[in-house]
């Protein structure tokens, strides 16, 4: 290929790059490249050089080299040799950083390595030349141009290529992190649902076996009431369809255990719903009433009508069994954002024996409802009676307890949570840090070394 269009095809590369590198990195580029012009010029007025057009071309020409050290890192290196030979103290300052920078980014190691062993060796003559040129080559010059050379292109190429072996390193174990991490919530998720599959078909043999004879025996116990108790038929007929309902609840939550979508989620919480538990607490002979107060349909969230049925479930439970006979309403209000599902029950007419409840369903309503951002108040009317009432918001879409995710299972206490990624790299970083630190100190010790010579100068 021709020199031209080899030129041209490397000059639109460079757009091209340029252009798709992110406006961070080409603006901080930008920045660094016009320090260094500005440390490589600066000093020229105060202390004008012998040659003043050589200065400034060696400044311009390393400031250039900073951004060529990104795409074109091994001619970058190369690139510093002219200007160890030449006459600006103050743009060879610069020689160490570029070459350190620029050998990171070359790999293998061992084409880095040539690369370095070129810049030095031509660092070398070159200084050499020009110190002895006129006049004969002495002892003096060869240590010079050694010591230049290994303190401005060997030390930092040995420093770069430690600090670029170390990137796939860190790449390396941050993937590692990485991985074990997503293989911990896996397990965790693996073993918790394990452990609700085993509870579901717990559930199912014991529980589902009990419910199922219940409804078997309450069939046979509406038959019976029909040809020899007709009065006692409608009650009969009330436990065979409770039993029916609470065998379907159960399947729900067995549903729920096992992943499975709830198909009648969006069907709960709504006025219907809510009308059919009222209606099923009077056929078994409480005085409940429903009032809605909301204009049109309400768009709740599905777990938010999930818990006012459960409220309005819980309710209508414990006023039947702490307070039979007593009036009891449901009250629905729609306050926009929120809301307010409340069952009121009265004192009761005659005295009631204690129950035997242990709350247990209170605390569930808490937590669900806690976890759905809303709040829940129970407690006995200064009157007589008792209250219940929920907060919930409209459109709560909080994953409630059972179901997993990514960030639900970094709080379990089943394994323990993996280390950053900063605390399982931080050893390996330190250690080559250090290493490339020690190996650059000489390089920067000589660099002040050679600013100060030439302001004494």
């Amino acid at each position: 290929m021709r020199p031209g269009a080899r030129a041209r095809r490397e000059a639109a590369a460079i757009r091209e790059a340029v252009r798709a590198a992110p406006p961070r990195t080409v603006a901080a580029e930008s920045v660094l490249a016009g320090l260094v012009l500005l440390c490589s010029l600066a000093p020229v007025p105060l202390l004008p050089p012998a040659h003043p057009v050589a200065v400034t071309l060696l400044g311009a020409w390393v400031a250039l080299l900073v951004p060529a050290r990104r795409m074109y890192p091994a001619l970058a290196v190369l690139g510093c040799v002219p200007v160890i030979a030449g006459n600006n103290v103050w743009a060879m300052v610069t020689v160490p950083w570029i070459v350190w920078s620029a050998v990171r980014r070359i790999t293998p190691v061992r084409r880095a390595w040539a690369v370095v062993g070129a810049g030095a060796a031509g660092a070398a003559f070159l200084s050499l030349a020009a110190q002895s040129l006129g006049e004969a080559v002495r002892l003096p010059y060869l240590a010079a141009g050694a010591v230049v050379a290994a303190l401005l292109i060997l030390l930092p190429g040995a420093s770069g290529t430690m600090m670029g072996r170390r990137r796939p390193l860190t790449g390396l174990l941050r993937e590692r992190n990485a991985y074990l991490e997503q293989t911990r919530l896996l397990t965790d998720e693996a073993a918790r649902a394990e452990e609700r599959a085993r509870i579901a078909a717990e559930m199912h043999d014991l529980l589902g076996h009990r419910i199922s004879l219940i409804s078997v025996h309450a069939g046979a116990l509406q038959l019976a009431a029909e040809r020899q108790a007709p009065p006692l038929a409608p009650q009969a007929e009330l436990l065979r369809t409770t039993a029916g309902t609470a065998m379907d609840e159960l399947r729900g939550i067995l549903h729920v255990l096992r992943h499975q979508s709830d198909d009648n989620s969006n069907e709960r919480g709504t006025r219907e719903d809510l009308a059919a538990l009222v209606a099923d607490s009077q056929s078994a002979g409480a005085d409940a009433q429903l009032h809605w107060n909301a204009a049109g349909r309400t768009d709740m969230g599905a777990h938010t009508r999930q818990a006012v049925h459960r409220v309005t479930r819980e309710g209508l439970i414990n006023a039947m069994k702490h307070a039979s006979g007593a009036p009891v309403r449901v009250t629905f209000q729609d306050e926009g954002d929120t809301v307010v599902i409340g069952v009121v029950n009265d004192a009761p007419p005659g005295p009631v024996s204690p129950g035997s409840g242990n709350r247990s369903g209170l605390v569930g309503l808490q937590e669900r409802i806690g976890l759905l951002g809303g709040t829940l108040h129970a407690g006995p009317r200064p009157g007589g009676g008792f209250a219940l009432s929920a907060r919930i918001p409209v459109r709560a879409d909080t994953p409630l307890p059972y179901a997993t995710s990514p960030g639900s299972a970094t709080g379990t206490t089943g394994s323990r949570p993996p280390l950053s990624t900063e605390v399982l790299t931080w050893p390996r970083l330190l250690g080559g840090g250090c290493a490339a630190l020690l190996v650059m100190l000489p390089a920067i010790g000589g660099t002040i070394a050679l600013l100060i010579m030439a302001v004494l100068h």
